[in-house]
């Protein structure tokens, strides 16, 4: 059978950013991979050493809408440790609690998209309207949808009053038996299981070869999470239960990001319940000596690193990150060969792909 390659992108029906695949196919199965990245570019690393380091908090939370808040999370953890800032402990479990309502609607529009992906419009419905408690819970409490400006250095600038907490634990008991529907309907339905189960397959070896982070590692049954492996903020004064699924298709990741929705929501209650009183900031404005620092956070699509120099000035002197998406893509390579070529979508999808933070 003669081979041919198929251009995919960059503008496609997975991803609502540009991203450029020759698919090399044999009949109608996958049998090689090409990838090319790099449509949208936006300088943001070079941007940022063009602000100072309380303007660069604003800048890293418009790398990506998703997983907005852990980019500037990391970022102040960083500048904490060259600054050796003590966040207040209320600081951190408030910290907690922003990153795992992103972690809630980033997962729900994944597995809402990849619903819509299988044809499986009223299930993707269904999902992108109990992510609408999610975000008119992050606009009460924050004040917008998407970029929610919780942190700054040394802690955060929201505070919850009791009735807001009483608010959020309303809110979060709501979400509780809609999502044991959903997640029945993505581990049983028919439907969801013959365009799912056995798609994508990435072994556990080659997860691990492959470096793959996040839900992509524990879809493959790679136990790693960093809030668990090295706990940040409030994480090593709560429990968190790592999810892992040893299926290593789009079924497993599916489910991995599903139960992660799940003991979000856990998580948000226990630091709800265990809210000590104090202050949320330091209360004062500090300087930020010259050094360097590495720092990492479970974004919801894996581990995100931040690493930070500076030399004494407002100015950062460097400043890179790596994203979770730049790990998985590559794993690409494994999981797409010997698929069909209407799955492709699917797979692409399923790794939960951000090309604006990756292309940075």
């Amino acid at each position: 059978m003669s081979t041919y390659t198929i251009p995919v992108g960059p503008l496609h029906v997975a991803l609502e950013e540009p991203m450029y695949f020759r698919v090399q196919v044999e009949g109608e199965s996958v049998v090689g991979l090409d990838i090319t990245a790099g449509f949208v570019h936006r300088g943001m690393e070079s941007l940022a050493l063009q602000r100072n380091i309380y303007q660069n908090i604003t800048l890293t939370e418009r790398l990506c809408s998703l997983c907005s808040n852990n980019h500037p999370f990391t970022y102040c953890m960083a500048l904490e440790k060259i600054a050796g800032i003590k966040v207040p402990e209320r600081g951190e479990y408030l910290r907690v609690i922003a990153d795992e309502i992103k972690r809630i609607a980033s997962n729900l529009f994944n597995t809402g998209i990849l619903a819509h992906i299988i044809g499986f419009d009223s299930l993707f419905m269904h999902v992108m309207e109990i992510r609408e408690i999610v975000q008119d819970t992050k606009e009460t409490i924050y004040g917008n949808r998407m970029d929610l400006a919780a942190n700054t250095i040394g802690g955060v600038k929201y505070n919850l009053s009791n009735e807001k907490i009483k608010y959020m634990m309303k809110q979060m008991d709501s979400l509780k038996k809609p999502l044991e529907e959903i997640v029945d309907i993505y581990m049983n339905n028919k439907l969801v299981r013959a365009r799912t189960e056995g798609v994508g397959i990435l072994p556990k070896e080659e997860a691990i070869r492959y470096g793959v982070v996040g839900p992509v590692a524990r879809g493959s049954g790679v136990n790693n999470d960093v809030r668990v492996k090295s706990p940040y903020a409030a994480y090593d004064k709560i429990k968190v239960n790592v999810n892992v699924e040893t299926g290593c298709d789009v079924r497993a990741r599916a489910i991995v990001r599903l139960r992660d929705i799940q003991e979000a929501i856990n998580i948000i209650q226990q630091c709800l319940k265990k809210l000590p009183d104090g202050p949320t900031c330091i209360d004062y404005l500090p300087e930020i000596p010259a050094g360097e620092a590495v720092a990492k956070s479970e974004a919801p699509r894996g581990e995100l690193i931040y690493y930070l120099r500076t030399n004494g000035s407002d100015m950062p002197e460097r400043l890179k990150w790596r994203v979770p998406t730049y790990m998985n893509w590559e794993a690409l390579n494994v999981m797409m060969p010997g698929n069909k070529v209407a799955d492709i979508p699917l797979i692409i999808t399923s790794i939960d792909p951000c090309i604006s933070c990756t292309e940075r």
